[in-house]
């Protein structure tokens, strides 16, 4: 939400500081949190990923953005990135593919030995220390990134690394996947929404008003933000 204010969700927030405990001893896992524009599922992406920084994560971003979906592999490029400097220790064939994959070497991309690396690359940085990869906006990601992430979301066990995915529902483009963790964040109640009030506006709302704006808003985070800002 505005000022990255996260209310009415302690349960989510538990939920990811477990598998940040399980990845710390070597127990990968993979979460997609799911819900409607505005609920709050990019503002528990940020928390995450400052309670996994001050916990010793690097943590790794990328995002799902409408106008690259034609271009394969743009997402997944954006996440490796920080890390590609780690490579030179894959395997050849991986290596190859990855630099195929994004550009940096002219030859036929091996989509299955491009997932194959996105894994080992992921990988090797976990050897360094564990890391958190987060992916926003996931019914937004080009096909080829979506497959590969989605690849190595499926084989995280024994590695150091969370994989982080949001999506939203009742888009034109889905994020669809059964196989995986998923959460779907709810609109907030009156207690949950007027704390957010009261922490964005710094004013405490009296109860009348409180309850007039959740039927208003359906208890949509965002919408409380916005229209209390309004008034």
């Amino acid at each position: 939400y505005a000022r990255r204010v996260l209310a009415g969700r302690d349960r989510e927030r538990a939920a990811v500081g477990h598998l940040l405990d399980q990845a710390r001893g070597s127990g990968g896992s993979s979460l997609v949190l799911r819900g409607l524009p505005g609920v709050g599922k990019s503002t528990l992406l940020d928390t995450a990923a400052v309670d996994a920084q001050a916990d010793g994560f690097a943590v790794l971003r990328t995002s799902g953005i409408e106008s690259e979906a034609p271009l394969a592999f743009a997402a997944l490029q954006r996440l490796l990135r920080p890390v590609l400097r780690l490579a030179d220790r894959l395997p050849d064939p991986q290596a190859r593919a990855l630099r195929r994959a994004f550009g940096a070497e002219e030859g036929e991309v091996d989509r299955f030995v491009v997932f194959l690396a996105a894994l080992s690359l992921l990988a090797e940085a976990a050897e360094e220390t564990p890391v958190l990869a987060v992916v926003d906006g996931a019914h937004w990601r080009d096909e080829a990134s979506a497959a590969a992430l989605l690849f190595v979301a499926r084989r995280l066990q024994g590695e150091r690394v969370v994989l982080l995915f949001a999506a939203r529902d009742g888009d034109v483009r889905r994020f669809d996947v059964d196989d995986l963790p998923q959460i779907v964040l709810l609109e907030l109640d009156a207690a949950d929404a007027g704390a957010l009030l009261t922490a964005t506006t710094g004013i405490a709302v009296p109860g009348e008003v409180l309850d007039r704006l959740v039927q208003g808003t359906g208890g949509n985070p965002l919408a409380l933000v916005e229209l209390g800002a309004a008034l």
